[in-house]
């Protein structure tokens, strides 16, 4: 006859008050908190979102500090230099150059903003789409290739000047060359986005998760906004801040050629090209909205790499 063990169960003893097992469990570290960390290492890109922001505060809340009325004429203080009144000086008809800048600034911002959401709402959709559906690749990539191939700036012109009147008469001298200007930026300027995303989705789309999705039969809707789209976020952010700087490069190349908005509707590019023929006399009127989109374009082309860095998991979580 074997002998037979008691198998008592062991006493647990609680770790003693103070002790290193006793502590509180570190938290969980998030997605959102690793980015966040990881972007504020970056300096160029702290210091871009520093920038911008100011400009935005500005651009928005200056008129309200300021008080001036960016249109309003005094033609005793014409080509007047930097003051109290008067910060960055006054143009030939004595209008206030800080309060054309902050008047132009709402709507270079403005035109930057939604024609990147326009650009970013195409390449993203024609990406997925190509990327994810094999059929639909060859087709969405040779409309790419097809729109990349076209002369942009002549396209711009072009159509800025057949459909310019006829949207002037229908919306308005501002309201309708605001709606041309940024849906002309818009449809040129959505193919990197688009072979951009699809290179990421062909890759994504390969991974364990999105099989076995597919396996359980999930539907491909759902596979695209719940499995396909958050794991293409990273070039996509990155996408939507250097196209900012895209549409306002190319709505102040536009206004500076004076196929923009209108003279008494001022932009950044259209403070630029009404002050080229005053160079000579008031320097001041092309330096400081030259000075506003260098500073802009730079501040989010430095957020741009700042996000990049951050999103990238190679580098985040060392």
């Amino acid at each position: 006859m074997t002998d037979q063990v008691s198998m008592a169960p062991e006493r647990i003893i609680p770790p003693a008050p103070g002790s290193p097992v006793a502590a509180e469990p570190r938290k969980q570290r998030t997605l959102t908190a690793d980015v966040w960390r990881q972007f504020r290492q970056h300096k160029g890109g702290v210091i871009g979102a520093i920038v911008f922001l100011t400009i935005v505060f500005l651009v928005v809340f200056g008129p309200y500090i300021h008080g001036v009325d960016p249109s309003a004429l005094n033609v005793r203080e014409r080509n007047a230099g930097i003051s109290l009144s008067h910060p960055m000086g006054t143009d030939n008809l004595g209008r206030d150059t800080f309060a054309q800048i902050l008047a132009g600034g709402r709507t270079s911002l403005s035109v930057g903003v939604t024609a990147m959401m326009l650009s970013l709402l195409l390449g993203t959709t024609i990406g997925v789409l190509a990327g994810y559906f094999k059929k639909l690749e060859g087709p969405l990539m040779r409309l790419t290739d097809l729109f990349l191939a076209l002369p942009l700036l002549p396209l711009l012109l072009v159509i800025i000047m057949l459909f310019r009147d006829t949207l002037r008469r229908s919306f308005g001298p501002e309201t309708g060359i605001f709606m041309l200007i940024v849906f002309v930026i818009g449809i040129t300027s959505w193919m990197q986005t688009a072979r951009i995303v699809r290179g990421a989705v062909l890759s994504v789309k390969e991974q364990e998760f999105v099989l076995a999705a597919k396996s359980i039969g999930t539907r491909e809707r759902r596979i695209i906004t719940r499995h396909i789209l958050p794991n293409v976020l990273s070039p996509i952010m990155v996408s939507a801040t250097l196209g900012i700087a895209t549409a306002i490069i190319t709505e102040s190349a536009l206004s500076f050629l004076g196929l923009g908005f209108p003279s008494d509707y001022p932009t950044w590019g259209r403070l630029l090209f009404d002050g080229v023929n005053f160079m000579q006399i008031n320097p001041s009127r092309v330096i400081w909205p030259g000075l506003a989109i260098s500073l802009t374009v730079l501040s989010v082309n430095y957020i741009g790499d700042g996000i990049r860095d951050a999103l990238d998991p190679r580098i985040r979580g060392r």
